[in-house]
């Protein structure tokens, strides 16, 4: 087993026959001591934040898997706070893909002058490159064609099965009164059959989620969600 990159929140490792296994860590995304699950830095380390995320991954991933939408997931050691994945290829150096319910974040930073903190923004969707010295730009359809990092054909596919999944992830939340407002995915290229497929993590360090109009943290909302 081979360490090939040491990341934010987890490390890859090369199992061979185009396998991988993550390996999560406590630590989350943030700046000054405070999670944001936009932030391209790590901010605090909590205690048993890789095991929670690993958790809520392995429930929305079996479950993306059962209704057929395709992913990297493999299989899950919680024991070992680890996934082994699918082998992809990622779109460009790296692609984001946000869908945002609610005006909060780096959205509702952008953008207050023409809309109210909170405001519904019904799952609008935008793409931003992973590129920590620049900031995570955002980028748009036109320039993701004229860069050469997705065709507009791609673009939309991707748009789709983005709304198809935050949907689902929505719904599931909503079960336990928690309400989605925003989320973040990763995508990549499935090394054999080179369709589109997700991969990354979906959990609590990835999305904000609020009840009854208060934040739940990330540990919290795992908490709450799967009990």
């Amino acid at each position: 087993m081979q360490l090939i990159y040491k990341g934010k929140t987890k490390d890859v490792y090369d199992l061979g026959n185009s396998q991988y296994l993550l390996k999560f860590k406590d630590d989350v995304t943030g700046e000054n001591g405070v999670f944001d699950p936009g932030a391209n830095t790590v901010g605090l380390t909590i205690d048993g934040a890789g095991k929670s995320g690993l958790k809520m991954t392995k429930y929305f991933y079996e479950l993306l898997n059962a209704l057929q939408i395709p992913t990297h997931l493999i299989s899950v050691d919680l024991n070992e706070v680890s996934m082994i994945v699918k082998e992809a290829e990622v779109l460009g150096k790296g692609l984001e893909v946000i869908c945002r319910y609610r005006a909060v974040g780096s959205f509702y930073r952008r953008y207050a002058a023409y809309c109210n903190e909170g405001q519904d923004l019904n799952g609008f969707v935008e793409v931003t490159i992973k590129d920590d010295e620049r900031g995570d730009p955002v980028i748009s359809e036109d320039a993701l064609e004229n860069l050469g990092i997705l065709t507009k054909e791609l673009y939309q596919e991707l748009k789709a099965l983005t709304v198809k999944i935050c949907a689902i992830v929505k719904a599931e939340l909503s079960k336990k009164g928690l309400d989605l407002y925003d989320i973040k995915l990763e995508f990549g290229y499935d090394k054999t059959s080179k369709q589109i497929i997700l991969i990354d993590e979906i959990s609590g360090g990835n999305m904000r989620v609020y009840k009854n109009g208060t934040y739940i943290a990330p540990l919290d909302l795992e908490k709450e969600f799967l009990s």
